[in-house]
């Protein structure tokens, strides 16, 4: 695979568009079979998420098509290789940053289906992430943020800009959330709200001081991502 490639921009511009897509027609009989063996290994729903088409960057703009498609869809072409390289899995993350310069990011829980990968708090978007014919990452990330470790708008102040991560068939789309805490402070903080939930998505959490922090556990758009601000 090629190196990550990064694109810092500030505007998105992220249509809806409803499209078919063939893989999931084409493979619907395998996918499914696929599906029920995932379920068998824990309980996973197949909802509807939004994937990309036609990634174009320009200045500091992206842009791009998405279309809505069934997890279980997805979730064979991620594990099948991304068979269809024309889509691409375009997610917000929120890079939660501290007073002292340290990057908070979470591990996925075992019951999740990226158990034991660490990464900034994120999903794939959804349905309800559209908003007037658009896909709202904005919006997208400051929901996933407050899902996995109770921050709200109030708790921090968004960066005015995007870095793109481009590795693959995944587009990070990562802005960076600068918390008024210590690192230390902040993960008590959220282990503190973690602990209060029933089945949180998070098993544990890890700071991000140097680049000695950097773990095989993060994928590689984010290990670009902090490369970049570490040397920064």
């Amino acid at each position: 695979m090629t190196p990550p490639v990064i694109h810092r921009v500030r505007t998105l511009d992220l249509a809806f568009k409803p499209w078919r897509w063939p893989f999931a027609d084409e493979r619907r009989a395998e996918i499914a079979a696929h599906f029920a063996g995932k379920q068998r290994e824990k309980p996973i729903w197949n909802g509807r998420i939004l994937l990309g088409r036609n990634p174009i960057f320009t200045a500091e703009r992206f842009s791009a098509s998405y279309f809505d498609a069934d997890f279980a869809s997805f979730l064979a072409w991620r594990d099948w290789g991304f068979p269809d390289p024309a889509v691409f899995n375009g997610f917000g993350m929120g890079a939660l940053r501290c007073a002292d310069g340290v990057f908070l990011l979470g591990e996925m829980g075992q019951h999740t289906s990226n158990a034991g990968r660490v990464y900034f708090p994120s999903g794939t978007p959804d349905l309800d992430d559209i908003s007037g014919g658009a896909v709202d990452i904005a919006g997208s990330v400051a929901r996933e943020v407050e899902e996995e470790t109770g921050l709200t708008a109030a708790d921090y102040r968004a960066g005015g800009h995007w870095y793109c991560v481009v590795s693959g068939a995944a587009i990070a789309i990562i802005r960076i959330l600068d918390v008024n805490l210590t690192g230390e402070a902040l993960r008590a903080r959220v282990e503190a709200n973690l602990a209060r939930q029933a089945q949180p998505e998070l098993s544990a959490i890890h700071l991000v001081r140097e680049k000695g922090d950097v773990t095989v556990a993060m994928p590689g758009f984010v290990i670009a991502f902090l490369e970049t601000q570490m040397s920064a």
